[in-house]
């Protein structure tokens, strides 16, 4: 919504929009495909560096956990489309 009322092109505009892998891949699909830059990002380091941050993150985004459900539901419609196009396409 801001995008597009500051016209900002979701091809052309500087912004893009990270995620912690794992974290509400529904919202980095959708936004793909409206056509914005997306990625997704994989913290690197020793454990007990990497730990304290993921633990961060998770207590941040601790409603995030609760679309796991809707995450769920989509992902078994997905395989159910690919698998009716598998087995049943002419």
């Amino acid at each position: 919504q801001a995008m597009q009322e500051y016209q900002l092109d979701p091809q052309s505009s500087p912004i893009y929009f990270g995620q912690l892998l794992g974290m509400s891949d529904h919202l980095t699909y959708s936004l793909g495909a409206y056509g914005y830059k997306a990625y997704k990002y994989v913290p690197y380091g020793k454990v007990s560096e990497v730990m304290p941050y993921l633990i961060r993150r998770a207590q941040e985004n601790s409603s995030a956990l609760s679309g796991a459900d809707n995450e769920i539901a989509m992902i078994l419609l997905e395989l159910k489309r690919r698998l009716r196009r598998l087995f049943f396409s002419s």
